[in-house]
Parts: structure tokens; C-alpha cells; sequence
């Protein structure tokens, strides 16, 4: 089926999102979670971060190889296989009887995953035109940015209702809701007959695992030669990957897809994007259950408005997207989720009246409501059809590698801002648990987590940078101007 044939392509896009939504609420619905699994396995801080690290790590890894599997089998039936697979692995993981077993099933979860993610952005790309797909991505975007939100709210009321195991087994039901829907609504659109780049697969996946594995234990190697080692080696192999594909047959990235700058700078900033979205959860949650006192229930509404300002604000930034330049609708998105983590960080301190911590919040809603869907928009609108796959695989992976170093980055600054401000002999208290720790320890643990927020924020600088430097949607130059198609654009 060509893209043509698809008369209205909103209900496979609703049928899609749903899975799209639930993969995503797993990337932060453990942050939650971590003092009831540090309870329930007796486990300190670093084992518990691994849940989350492993399941972003086993996600952004193969992702550029099953975005392109979505292209020569279709996207529909790579979507299908990688929600059961999802799906399955969510029963695992709340049957499980030990953390390690955790991680493992986090693992499996991550790999359905990563061969669903990429599927949802290309069956975008093919089957919506140009001059509406900023909706598109903007509802795609709105998924993406509500989920990271969503994921901690859920996450509280089931652990404080029925324990933290049903922050999984409600996968099961709408895993399979999902599955029916998407067999019934999604279109099994045209495939590609291409070779296969056997190489380039071998050399992305031992890349991406050092470099990322390299960065997440740093900490436990005292970012000592064997943390270097592993990140010198990730980031060598990954050189020899790109030399690779300029002379692959086939390659795994067509690297033609970076001559288009918008899709470039896009890649930038969800890198930062996905970075700051997942490194600021933790602190803020571990501020709320430890310093204010507040169950996981409580300490997740606290981000209810970035939440709701963020999905009432998607459709109108949808409409805006696709007849203003992205580069000031992602910038200002961008600006002001930034702002909102720096004042948080500022007013974060125990005796913080409540509302004084909504403010920030809730302008971080409003930047998370602009900035997902221009960023998106800007990286697809130019995809040739048949690269729609590869595009895809590109963009969910710079994704996923910022928001696995975010989770890295984080535990790490954590760490050592912990180290630093508390008092000599006190850091058995903290890996005691949150939930127990002394009033004594309140101001000096509320200034490291105020002090980890600088990363994210920092972060989103980049991200700023880059979405500045987006060129005009090649649509709105041939409807503001007698310019011909392909003329320069900025």
C-alpha cells in the first residue's frame, strides 16, 4: 500500500500511539518505583537504577537496526512483533523474585521495545502529507512528552495501591488492547527489497553497547581506565561504523539523510531533549519521598501540571507547527522547560511551600507542550518515502542514547553532589532508603538533588542551539514565495 491509499491515517496513528505511550511510560515509571524495589530486594541505589538503565539501554542499542528491518518487512508487522514481545516481558518483570531477574527482564522489555518505536514515526512519515503532519507530530510528540510525565503519576498510585509489581502487569492489558487494535487499523504498507548490511548491524550494536555501558558504569569503575577503555573503545568502533557506511551496498544509515540540516539539528536536539527529560525524574522524586515525606502517589502528582498544560496545549502547537518556522515554537518550548528546572532547583529546599514547587513545574509543562512536535516535524518533512524506516531508526536512537546518558549522568552527579554536602558517616542513611532519612540530613540532601537539576538544564542549552539553527519546511517556502523546490531555504 502506498501512501496514497491511505485515505485517513488518524486511526492507525491513535491505534499506534497507544503501544507508542506505554514503552515510554516505562522509561520513567521505575523512578517512582525505586524505594519500594529498594525494599523489596534489599538493594542500594546503583542496583536499583540498572532497572531503568537496562531497559534504555537494550532500547536505544538496536534501534537503527529494527528501524530499518521496518523498512524492508513493513512497519506494521515489526510493531506487532515488538508489542508482544513487550508485552510478554512486562508479566516477566512483575513474576520476577529478585533484582537481577529484574534487570534481565527489563532487558527483553527494552529489545520489543526498540522494534516498535521506530515504526509509529515512519508510519507517520509515509502516510501523512507534509502540510499535516505537523498534527501528526505533534500527537506523536504530545505521547512522547506526556508519557516521560505520566510515567511517575501511574507509577505512584499503583505502588501505593497494589505495590510496585503492577507498574507492570498493567502493560498485559493494554499490551494487548494495542496488539488488536494495530492488526485492525494499522496499513501493511510497501517494503523495500534491500541487502542487508550484516557489518554495519555488528559494528553499530558493539559501538553502541560500550560506548553507552562505558558511560552508565562509569561510577562503579571510579571512571577509572577500564570506564575509559570502554567509552574510547564505544566511540572507535562507532568511527569505524561511518567510514563503513560510505561504503556499504547497503548501508544501515543512509548517510544522505544528514544533507538535509533540519534533519541534522533535529537529532541534536532530542539527544538533549531525551537527556534532560529522563535525568531531571530522579532527583526531583527522590526530593519529594525523602525530604518532603510524600508517598510515591504524592511525590508523582507533583508533576500532574507539567502533565496537563503539556497535553492541552498539543493540538493548537500541532496547527502551529504546520505553518510557522519550528525553530521558534522548539525554542521557546525548549527555554522554558529550562527555565522551569532552574528555579526549581532554587526553590528546592525542605521548608518549601508546595506551591512555590508547582510554578516551576508548571512551566516546564508548557515547554514540554512546544517543544516535541516542531523538533519532530523538522526531522521527518524531507524523508524520502523509502528511507522513512532508517530516519525513524536514526531519530528514536539519538533519543534513547540521550536519555540513557541522562540516566547515567544523573546516578553519577547524584552520587557525588551526595558525597559532598553530607555530613562524614551519613551516607549509610541514605542507602538505608529515602523514606527513612533523618531530618538532619534533609537540607544538605535537598541541595545535591538541587544541584544534579544543573544537568539537565545545562543540557537543554544545546538543544536551544541547535533548533535555532532549523531551515524553513520546504511547504511553507513554496507557499510564502515564488521560489522553486529545492532553492535554498532559511
Amino acid at each position: 500500500m502506498t501512501t496514497r491509499e491511505v485515505s485517513n491515517p488518524w486511526p492507525a496513528m491513535w491505534a499506534l500511539v497507544l503501544g507508542f505511550f506505554m514503552i515510554l511510560v516505562d522509561s520513567t515509571i521505575v523512578s517512582i518505583a525505586t524505594p519500594a524495589i529498594m525494599a523489596a530486594f534489599g538493594s542500594d541505589v546503583d542496583a536499583v537504577v540498572w532497572v531503568t538503565s537496562a531497559y534504555l539501554l537494550a532500547y536505544a542499542v538496536p534501534l537503527l537496526i529494527t528501524g530499518r528491518l521496518g523498512d524492508r518487512f513493513g512497519p506494521k508487522r515489526m510493531y506487532l512483533i515488538g508489542l508482544a514481545v513487550f508485552t510478554v516481558a512486562s508479566l516477566w518483570c512483575g513474576l520476577t523474585g529478585s533484582i537481577s531477574g529484574l534487570i534481565v527482564a527489563r532487558v527483553v522489555q527494552g529489545l520489543g521495545a526498540s522494534m516498535l518505536s521506530p515504526q509509529t514515526m515512519a508510519v507517520i512519515t509515509r502516510t501523512f502529507p507534509p502540510h499535516e503532519r505537523g498534527r501528526a507530530m505533534s500527537l506523536w510528540g504530545a505521547v512522547a512528552g506526556v508519557a516521560v510525565l505520566v510515567g511517575p503519576i501511574v507509577g505512584g498510585l499503583l505502588v501505593d495501591g497494589l505495590g510496585w509489581q503492577w507498574i507492570f502487569f498493567v502493560n498485559v492489558p493494554v499490551g494487548v488492547v494495542g496488539f488488536v487494535l494495530a492488526a485492525r487499523l494499522v496499513p501493511a504498507l510497501s517494503t523495500a527489497v534491500r541487502r542487508f548490511d550484516p557489518i554495519g548491524v555488528a559494528l553499530s550494536a558493539v559501538g553502541m553497547f560500550l560506548l553507552v555501558f562505558g558511560i552508565q558504569e562509569g561510577q562503579a569503575f571510579a571512571w577509572g581506565p577500564v570506564a575509559w577503555g570502554l567509552i574510547g573503545g564505544g566511540i572507535a568502533v562507532l568511527a569505524l561504523f561511518l567510514a563503513w557506511q560510505t561504503r556499504a551496498p547497503e548501508p544501515l544509515i543512509p548517510l544522505s539523510l544528514f544533507r538535509d540540516r533540519n534533519f541534522t539539528l533535529a537529532n541534536v536536539a532530542i539527544t538533549a531533549l531525551g537527556l534532560s527529560v529522563t535525568a531531571q525524574a530522579f532527583p526531583i522524586t527522590l526530593y519529594a519521598q525523602g525530604v518532603r515525606g510524600l508517598s510515591p502517589t504524592g511525590a508523582a502528582l507533583l508533576l500532574a501540571p507539567s502533565a496537563i498544560i503539556s497535553t492541552v496545549l498539543a493540538p493548537y502547537v500541532g496547527r502551529l507547527t504546520d505553518r510557522a518556522h519550528p525553530r521558534w515554537i522548539a525554542a521557546f518550548g525548549l527555554s522554558c522547560f529550562a527555565v522551569g528546572l532552574l528555579w526549581l532547583a532554587a526553590v528546592m529546599r525542605p521548608e518549601t511551600p508546595t506551591w512555590q514547587l508547582l510554578l516551576p513545574i508548571a512551566l516546564m509543562g508548557v515547554g514540554s507542550g512546544f517543544m516535541w512536535a516542531p523538533i519532530g516535524t523538522a526531522a521527518t518533512r524531507n524523508l524520502p518515502m523509502d528511507r522513512a524506516g532508517a530516519g525513524a531508526g536514526v531519530y528514536n536512537t539519538t533519543r534513547q542514547v540521550g536519555a540513557v546518558l541522562g540516566s547515567a549522568g544523573i546516578a553519577a552527579l547524584m552520587a557525588t553532589r551526595l558525597s559532598a554536602v553530607l555530613p562524614a558517616g551519613s551516607s549509610g542513611s541514605v542507602e538505608a532508603g529515602v523514606a527513612q532519612l533523618p531530618p538532619a540530613l534533609h537540607e544538605a540532601f535537598s541541595t545535591a538533588m538541587a544541584q544534579a537539576l544543573l544537568l539537565p538544564a545545562g543540557v537543554l542549552l544545546i538543544g536551544i542551539a541547535a533548533v535555532l539553527g532549523f531551515a524553513l519546511p520546504r511547504h511553507l517556502v513554496r507557499t510564502r514565495t515564488p521560489e522553486p523546490a529545492g532553492a535554498a531555504t532559511e
